[in-house]
């Protein structure tokens, strides 16, 4: 039986936080390596060269990846055999999220929607964003801690199609929606397409296929399928790194799905920019682990 102490959970909360904000996910270096080798348009090329620079002078500096410190959104997944009180769990995540917030410092992002009153702690009602999903792995307890800024969050997308629409409303739709965005949430990026449930379910799994590492794979085999083709269709619009042109408008265009009801055909797309920032922590019976 795995027992985790709580003020673990704060700092290791924090600690998530910060280093998301810090350093890039190697699948991410990876994916803009990719993309430098294959560019053909030069201003392309320059505008990815900024960008790769600027990963590295963030991990140099000990900076910031970008000003924005985004909606602070945990992940928790929960493995058999683990012994946790599921409110002090949510409870120290906000704590940590707060001392994150203020002994950092970083600059708070979270107001309330009416007051636009800033608490300076990126806390607020439904702040951190917790989902809380359970797994098989025996004696496992991963926080997964993925900042999300609004830029991209801004490119955000719902439709609730008809079955009649069929696999080519789903492209159309997708496909019109990056042209939507265009520049304004910061390409290349990871386009995240949800599919089936229902409408806030399609949301959720739009959020989890965009903040997916790069070189996964949707597990339904016609989602993977379906991924492929997107990648390939969004990627010839022409929009480019931030939308100045060029073949680089996507890392890639990740799926997720889950069954719908018979009259029901909802797709959704919500994307992540090209600083695709996350960091995790594996609790076990040997410790806590730290990574990307």
């Amino acid at each position: 039986m795995l027992h985790v102490a709580m003020d673990a959970v704060e700092e290791v909360a924090k600690l998530l936080y910060i280093r998301a904000l810090k350093v890039l996910p190697d699948d991410i270096k990876q994916g803009f390596a990719r993309l430098d080798a294959s560019e053909g348009d030069a201003l392309a090329r320059s505008v990815l060269a900024t960008m790769i620079e600027n990963i590295a002078v963030a991990e140099r500096t000990d900076n910031l990846l970008c000003q924005d410190t985004g909606i602070p959104i945990f992940n928790v997944a929960i493995g058999q055999g683990v012994a946790v009180d599921g409110w002090a769990l949510t409870e120290a995540i906000r704590r940590g999220t707060a001392r994150a917030t203020r002994e950092h410092p970083l600059r708070s992002s979270v107001v309330h929607p009416l007051t636009r009153v800033n608490g300076h702690d990126s806390c607020g009602i439904g702040v951190p964003v917790i989902n809380l999903a359970f797994v098989e792995e025996a004696g496992v307890l991963e926080i997964e801690m993925i900042p999300k800024g609004s830029g991209s969050e801004n490119g955000s997308f719902l439709a609730m199609l008809i079955p009649a629409d069929g696999v080519a409303g789903i492209k159309r739709f997708v496909v019109d929606a990056a042209i939507r965005a265009g520049g304004k949430v910061c390409p290349p990026t990871i386009l995240g397409v949800g599919l089936g449930g229902t409408s806030d379910v399609c949301m959720h799994l739009a959020k989890v296929a965009a903040t997916r590492p790069l070189g996964t794979r949707c597990a339904d085999a016609h989602g993977a399928a379906l991924e492929v083709e997107l990648g390939e269709a969004v990627n010839a619009l022409g929009i480019g790194p931030q939308g100045l042109g060029g073949d680089s408008t996507a890392f890639a265009v990740h799926v997720e799905l889950a069954h719908t009801h018979i009259t029901m055909n909802p797709v959704a797309v919500n994307v992540q920019c090209h600083s695709a920032r996350r960091a995790r922590a594996r609790f076990t019976e040997q410790g806590v682990e730290i990574g990307s």
